[in-house]
Formats: structure tokens, C-alpha cells, sequence
């Protein structure tokens, strides 16, 4: 098995901002693993948050070239647990090097991703699409210029109340609100009662990840279903969230890739709990591979790619909030040429 790294720097349409962060481009990994005549494709974008860079995971992924390569017939469950203890210091990497895998296994064996896991997609969840903070006007632009069943609402500011006031003029949407750790748990019991009120579905992350007595004070009080993302990183992290949230946020590249993210997936569902994978600004590449994990999910977030004014690659496609699964097997994603 042979292994191409590649990095690109995706444009965003628009400056993408949240409670403690914007940015303008995306920096984004592309891992491609090459073997009896298929190329399987992974990504892993970039996050200042968690000190993640492109050159970081090259460097990681570039250390264990030997292993790599002496690697080829395992399961994906089996290629996992070799790699990630090879790359426990660098989930970013691991996914894209997971996701690559199980998108090369999977045409190896002739089957779209989600049939490989015997899924069905006919009760699939719509995704929603993004709206960044902004001046209220420019956040009311934005959600003009993509007529959308759901939208996800970033805030963590002082007019959060008036934000969503204002945009619930403009649209009959499902409103979903993300506060990226931006809120107290006072400002969170008294937000979701009048949020509630505007048609928000639930609320995702409004205090820090590790404010637990806070969470469950929370989780008490609130009028509205609470989703753990931050809190919520790697596979031991949904077990703790049990009794703090009513549901978990997945994402791919802080647990490590699809192999976990499903495990994760089905402990949330033991407990009881609403089951979110959620993108990190990929391009078609992860994005698509996301889509083979919407049968297991109650709500999903992968408009990454719709955020985007370059795709660097083509996929799954969505329109209305509908994912449109590619023609070709794996996870039905491919490069563009350049």
C-alpha cells in the first residue's frame, strides 16, 4: 500500500466566524492510499483550537510511512487499533489516514461505505447549513443567499437573543443554535427559554468542556435539549457525557476517523442518547465520507463543503438539506486535478 499526502488551502465564501475565532481560509490534508489498482481518499483539516496544522500532520502521518506500507488486507477495525497507537498524540491524522482506509476497503470489496456496514440511507436526517456571527444584517444576507430547511446559528455574543429575533423574521427553518463554549450556565437556562420560543431545535456547547458541574446543572434546567461537542472528543468522552447531555456532536477528526466515530455512535445510543456527526470546513472529501454515517444519525452538520468558494474535490452533493450519494463505491469522493 502506498500513501500520497497532499495539503490545499480551501477559500471560504465568506469570513467564518464563531465565538473565539474567524478565518477566511481553510487549511486541509488530503491522504490518498493507493493498492491493487484503487485509490482510497482521507481528510483532516487544520484547528488552531486544538493546535492542529497541516505541516504537523504530514510530519505524523510521514513517520509511519514503513508501517503503512507493510499494511494492506486488515480490516478497518484492525488497521485502527495498529495505527492509532501509532498516532494516539495526532486524531487529526488518524482520520484522515482512517478515512482513506475504509474508503480503499470498501471498493476493494466492490460497495458503497454504507453498504459495506449494511446500512440503509431511505430515513437519512437532512443537514443543516451554517451561519457564522457576523453583524445582524450580514448574518440575515447569509441565510438569504441559501434558502435552507435547517440552520445551524453560531453565537456566544451579547445580542445572541436579538440575533435569532431578527433571522426567525426571514424563515419558517428548524433553527439550531451553536454557542462554541460562549455562555454561562445562567445565560444558558435563561437563553433556552426564550430560544425555545424562536423554533431552536437544541442547543450545542454553550459553556466550556470541562465545566461538568455546570453541565449538569444545565442539563437539569434547560428547556432545550442540550448537544455536547467540545466535551465530547474521543471515544471515553460519551460515557461522561451521559446525565450531562442529552446528545453528542461527533467529529471525525478529533476522535480519530469513521472507525471510532461509529463506535461512538453506538455507546451514545445505549445510553439513550441523540446521536450528531458534525464537519470541520472539509471539502467534498470528508464531507462525503460523513454521508455514509448519516443511517446511524439523528441529526447531522456537513456543509463544510457548501462553505466553500473552491472545492478541491467531487462527491456526495446536497441540495434542500438532502444528501445525493456519488455513483462510485467507497465513500464516492474523488480529487479534482490540479
Amino acid at each position: 500500500m502506498k500513501i500520497i499526502i497532499r495539503t490545499f488551502k480551501l477559500q471560504l465564501r465568506h469570513t467564518f466566524t464563531i465565538s473565539r475565532e474567524s478565518h477566511d481560509i481553510q487549511p486541509t490534508l488530503i491522504v490518498e492510499l493507493q493498492s491493487d489498482g484503487f485509490s482510497g481518499f482521507g481528510e483532516a483539516t487544520s484547528n488552531p483550537y486544538y493546535n492542529i496544522t497541516v505541516d504537523s500532520m504530514r510530519a505524523n502521518l510521514e513517520s509511519i510511512i514503513p508501517f503503512i506500507e507493510a499494511h494492506n488486507d486488515e480490516t478497518p477495525e484492525e488497521f485502527w487499533d495498529s495505527a492509532s497507537a501509532l498516532l494516539k498524540h495526532d486524531m487529526f491524522a488518524l482520520c484522515a489516514l482512517d478515512m482513506a482506509y475504509n474508503d480503499l476497503y470498501a471498493k476493494k470489496k466492490g460497495k458503497k461505505l454504507y453498504e459495506l456496514w449494511g446500512n440503509s440511507p431511505l430515513h437519512n436526517p437532512k443537514t443543516d447549513y451554517t451561519i457564522g456571527i457576523d453583524k445582524i444584517d450580514k448574518m440575515v444576507m447569509k441565510l438569504k443567499e441559501m434558502p435552507w430547511p435547517i440552520y445551524k446559528i453560531k453565537l456566544g455574543t451579547k445580542d445572541d437573543i436579538a440575533i435569532v429575533t431578527e433571522l426567525r423574521k426571514h424563515t419558517n427553518a428548524r433553527f439550531r443554535i451553536d454557542a462554541n463554549c460562549g455562555w454561562t450556565v445562567t445565560e444558558t437556562i435563561n437563553n433556552a427559554i426564550a430560544l425555545k420560543k424562536l423554533g431552536v431545535e437544541f442547543l450545542e456547547q454553550p459553556m466550556k468542556a470541562d465545566q461538568w458541574a455546570a453541565h449538569k446543572e444545565v442539563f437539569k434546567h434547560s428547556v432545550l435539549p442540550i448537544i455536547a461537542d467540545e466535551s465530547c472528543i474521543i471515544e471515553e468522552d460519551v460515557a461522561k457525557c451521559h446525565n450531562h447531555f442529552h446528545g453528542v456532536n461527533i467529529k471525525l477528526v478529533k476522535c480519530g476517523g469513521l472507525t471510532p466515530a461509529r463506535r461512538m455512535i453506538a455507546e451514545a445510543k445505549q445510553y439513550g442518547m441523540k446521536t450528531m456527526v458534525g464537519c470541520m470546513t472539509e471539502s467534498s472529501i470528508g464531507i462525503s465520507a460523513i454521508a455514509h454515517l448519516l443511517p446511524e444519525l439523528d441529526y447531522v452538520d456537513m456543509d463544510g463543503a457548501l462553505l466553500l468558494s473552491n472545492d478541491i474535490a467531487i462527491g456526495v452533493t446536497i441540495t434542500d438539506g438532502i444528501v445525493h450519494y456519488a455513483e462510485g463505491n467507497g465513500i464516492g469522493a474523488a480529487l479534482l486535478k490540479h
